[in-house]
């Protein structure tokens, strides 16, 4: 476990590297999808974070919103707009929905929404250590799902941005925001886009040292913390800025943010 080519971001925490052992478990092949969690709110009436907080994180070239609801750039990442309305069933704003988006991830979901989508479906979010184990799809030590290879080598392989980061996505792999789950090619598991697309959230806590104290067996992280880890980058990576679309990459948000290129899969219990 852990990043062995040397692409690490230095505060993320990727080394050590660490052999680690698990039990056996079973993952979605995908994502969950638009339609799956339509499902869940239809079962239940679950309204997200997103929804009553009345506001979500939305990718400027995304934006589909009347201005008054856009509250203005993040600080630090000025590509990112904080805005009112959006959220999993209009994920660009108020002026934008999931029509003819069924098969794609659902969005706008914070680390709690995840969970209690797990709850319903009797599942539960990887641990961090699943989650790489399941990304590698059995080849040991890669970069990527794939291999070593570029993400564009013969053929694109996820979907990440292409261009000048943030201003121009020349969409050479087809797509802006995210893509329908079953796009590309699987891993050696048959797990789908583990890498590009979305950012799926975790169950544990981050912490950038977990690594140097993790179990051999196991293991689910540190105890407490204020953030949880999300893995696998999204449409939004490019080298440029952000190289975190490989299988040891890590990063993190607090349990109740939400962001239009962040989703989730889940594990059985």
């Amino acid at each position: 476990m852990g990043d062995s080519s040397g692409d690490r971001n230095p505060a993320d925490g990727e080394v050590p590297l660490h052999d680690v052992a698990l039990e056996a478990f079973e993952i979605d092949e995908t994502s969950v999808t638009n339609e799956a969690f339509a499902a869940f709110v239809d079962a239940t009436g679950y309204r997200t974070e997103a929804e009553v907080f009345g506001f979500s994180a939305v990718f400027h070239l995304a934006l589909a919103a009347p201005p008054v609801d856009v509250m203005g750039p993040a600080a630090g990442t000025p590509w990112w707009f904080g805005v009112r309305g959006a959220d999993w069933r209009h994920p660009g704003g108020a002026a934008s929905s999931i029509d003819g988006l069924a098969e794609h991830p659902v969005v706008h979901i914070s680390w709690n929404d995840a969970v209690a989508y797990c709850a319903w479906a009797e599942r539960r979010l990887p641990t961090e250590a699943e989650w790489e184990y399941a990304a590698r799809g059995g080849i040991a030590g890669a970069t990527y799902p794939w291999g070593d290879d570029d993400v564009d080598a013969e053929r694109w392989r996820a979907n990440i941005w292409q261009g000048v980061f943030p201003h121009e996505n020349t969409r050479e792999d087809g797509w802006l925001t995210t893509a329908p789950v079953r796009t590309f090619a699987p891993n050696g598991y048959g797990l789908w886009q583990m890498v590009g697309n979305v950012w799926e959230w975790c169950s544990d806590w981050f912490s950038p040292t977990y690594y140097g104290t993790s179990p051999a067996f196991d293991p689910h992280g540190p105890d407490a913390g204020t953030t949880r880890v999300l893995r696998g980058g999204s449409y939004l990576c490019h080298v440029s800025y952000c190289n975190r679309y490989r299988n040891s990459a890590r990063s993190q948000n607090t349990p109740d943010s939400s962001m239009g290129n962040a989703g989730f899969r889940t594990v059985a219990r």
